[in-house]
């Protein structure tokens, strides 16, 4: 199955079970992925990650069934995964903009999210560099913190920015950023902002060393100003190499960001030949 198809099997899977307990476990199994890659790759293709994906479309049904029924608020509360009356107000006043109960009494607006549809379309054209390499196991040192999926992408910069802050980055300057699902079956992971480690040295309070086994890895090489750049070939990772790859399929639970030494550019991380790279562990098929 390819990842494209994959994706659009576990939207199915969701819509078809919207009032049941959803894991990203089972969600990811129905794409045949681990559930790190699939969060990460659900993100990038769509803009937004799975557990808003279902949050929005509970709230957006439970909507449809306060206007067309008479059911009471805590049974539809309950019925889309609210386990309280005040829980369930919340949530929808941040969607919809209004109460539960306005829109019973006053006949107030409310927002609709659409299930999402994959389609395919004629894109690529690009090009790509990317290396296969072979890497024995290593082991780096590094802060950790084990962050949600949901609130990775606003969360993780801040950590970055405490690092720098906080005087860390005079002991770890943070040569890569390591993001590793062990399990791949969960709705956390840990990341580390990390450098190289050597058996010899001491490690200093604060800070954890972590094994990253060996792998062969896809190295896809990142030239331009900080983050975009990532950003932009994360995107062309999960939207057009994964679902064009024959050869390589995802192997492991990790992804690994390096950057090099942004005193070697005159605008630092933001210089137009800035050089970072995305590592991602695969098998062949």
């Amino acid at each position: 199955m390819g990842w494209i198809e994959g994706i659009s099997d576990a939207i199915n899977y969701i819509e078809d079970n919207i009032t049941e307990e959803l894991t990203i476990e089972n969600i990811s199994k129905q794409a045949f992925v681990s559930s790190f890659y699939f969060q990460k790759g659900f993100a990038m293709l769509c803009g937004f990650t799975v557990g808003e994906y279902i949050r929005q479309r509970r709230l957006t049904l439970a909507g449809s069934e306060l206007v067309s029924t008479d059911r009471k608020i805590i049974d539809i509360a309950l019925k889309y995964g609210y386990d309280s009356p005040d829980s369930f107000t919340k949530a929808f006043l941040r969607f919809h903009g209004v109460t539960p109960t306005a829109v019973r009494k006053d006949g107030a607006m409310l927002k609709s999210f659409a299930p999402l549809k994959i389609k395919f379309s004629l894109e690529g054209g690009f090009i790509m560099d990317y290396r296969i390499i072979e890497k024995e196991a290593f082991t780096v040192m590094g802060a950790a913190k084990v962050f949600k999926y949901d609130t990775a992408g606003t969360e993780i910069p801040k950590f970055w920015t405490e690092h720098y802050q906080t005087g860390k980055d005079k002991i770890v300057c943070g040569m890569y950023g390591v993001c590793v699902d062990e399990s791949m079956g969960s709705d956390e992971f840990e990341y580390l902002i990390a450098d190289n480690y050597t058996t010899s040295s001491e490690i200093p309070d604060g800070f954890v060393t972590k094994v990253i086994p060996k792998h062969s890895w896809a190295v896809f090489a990142c030239k331009g100003a900080m983050p975009t750049s990532l950003q932009n070939t994360n995107q062309k990772i999960f939207s057009e190499w994964l679902p064009n790859c024959k050869d390589y399929e995802i192997a492991a639970g990790y992804n690994i960001e390096m950057y090099t030494n942004v005193a070697d550019y005159p605008k630092g991380n933001q210089d137009e030949n800035y050089y970072s790279e995305i590592w991602i562990p695969v098998q062949k098929k």
